[in-house]
């Protein structure tokens, strides 16, 4: 069986966070960018498969930083 290829994305100046509303409880995952704090929306997330499919993809481990 073949490993599943992650997708990549610019380490070194984006990290993985999750965009939660304070309203409406709405999460959504991306990568902030530590240069300019411009926040790039990848997946919105509605469970917790959700979430683990996003860190799957990105082959991101560990709780990920909220931001509001």
């Amino acid at each position: 069986m073949r490993k599943k290829a992650t997708k990549d994305y610019d380490r070194e100046h984006k990290r993985p966070v999750l965009r939660c509303s304070i309203c409406t409880g709405e999460q959504v995952a991306g990568f902030l960018d530590g240069r300019d704090n411009h926040f790039e929306e990848v997946m919105l997330i509605r469970s917790e498969g959700d979430l683990r499919a996003f860190q799957a993809e990105y082959g991101i481990e560990g709780p990920l930083e909220r931001i509001y």
